[in-house]
């Protein structure tokens, strides 16, 4: 598909990147719906010089683009007002429009590591430098669909740990992700506009994994459970559908989630995922709140519902 100029908007700010487009397609799964409660730019040549040939005209923007920034304003007041901060942005790659809530803070990314831990083993394969047995391919499908900590760990130490991560930067140009200190897969860091342009190269092929090997993290994303085992919470069980799932339900989504307490006295919830049945938009939303999880899950699916009130984009 074609290349198209990235026109960056935040509530403060404007600038402009480039991204690439591209569709695809796959399985789809849906959340669940809540309960009730301008003009081209014209180029002029100087004189003596042949005007260049005119870009292809941008796809119209979605009516869930029409006035979203002043939604994400929206929604961030609300959740500052329940004492959380939210980070957000999202992408719709026909368009090449990037909105964000203008705030950039980096934070750690918890489970969604998984998609740089898999993108690097699948490009190992793809190369012929591993193979992966079926107990391995099961393994990999588990740490995506269901955020499996302990396939995280077999394969983050398999795959030589944080080189993992510098990898994945080189590969994707990540300017403001790291890997962890600690060399913990789950403290590694990022921000929301990288993660929106490792999804954006992702789908395009421009980060180096191969379309066939893409497709088995998109696959796995469409196919994310309700639930993840995780043994550091009560019952071992931890919800999953809270952020882009539960307030974009009206679109099949594939969406990978991350958690983690305590970050100080915060929770932090991570919503992460390719958007619509051509796969044409990218989301991500973080949060940062004091309180208890379930109130930190409602607090940033509110702001995603916030945003597109509709379920849809």
């Amino acid at each position: 598909m074609r290349r198209r100029p990235l026109r960056l908007v935040t509530t403060m700010t404007a600038a402009a990147l480039a991204v690439v487009v591209i569709a695809g397609c796959g399985a789809q799964v849906h959340g669940s719906p809540p309960a009730p409660s301008g003009p081209p730019r014209t180029v002029v040549a100087p004189l003596g010089a042949l005007a260049p040939l005119p870009e292809v005209p941008p796809d119209a923007p979605s009516a869930g683009f029409v006035g979203l920034a002043d939604r994400q304003r929206q929604a961030t007041d609300q959740a500052a007002a329940a004492g959380a901060d939210v980070t957000a942005a999202v992408l719709d790659r026909n368009t090449g429009q990037l909105v964000t809530n203008g705030n950039s803070m980096t934070i750690a990314i918890a489970s969604v590591v998984k998609l740089f831990i898999a993108d690097d083993l699948l490009l190992q394969v793809s190369r012929g430098e591993t193979t992966l047995s079926p107990e391995d391919r099961r393994s990999l499908d588990v740490m995506l669909r269901s955020s499996d900590d302990s396939a995280a760990e077999v394969f983050w130490n398999r795959s030589g740990g944080s080189a993992i991560i510098n990898r994945v930067v080189a590969r994707y140009r990540l300017g403001a992700t790291r890997p962890p200190g600690n060399d913990r897969w789950f403290n590694t860091v990022s921000t929301a506009t990288d993660l929106v342009r490792y999804y954006d190269m992702l789908l395009a092929g421009t980060g180096g994994l191969p379309p066939e090997q893409a497709e088995v993290i998109l696959s796995d994303l469409a196919a994310s459970t309700p639930t993840a085992p995780d043994g550091m919470v009560p019952g071992g069980i931890y919800p999953q559908r809270f952020g882009i799932p539960e307030g974009i339900f009206a679109e099949p989504v594939a969406v990978k989630q991350g958690w983690m307490c305590c970050i100080g006295a915060d929770w932090m919830h991570l919503s992460t995922g390719v958007v619509g049945p051509d796969r044409r938009y990218v989301m991500v939303i973080a949060s940062m709140q004091a309180a208890d999880d379930d109130t930190a899950r409602q607090t940033i699916t509110e702001a995603v519902q916030t945003m597109f009130p509709s379920g849809r984009i």
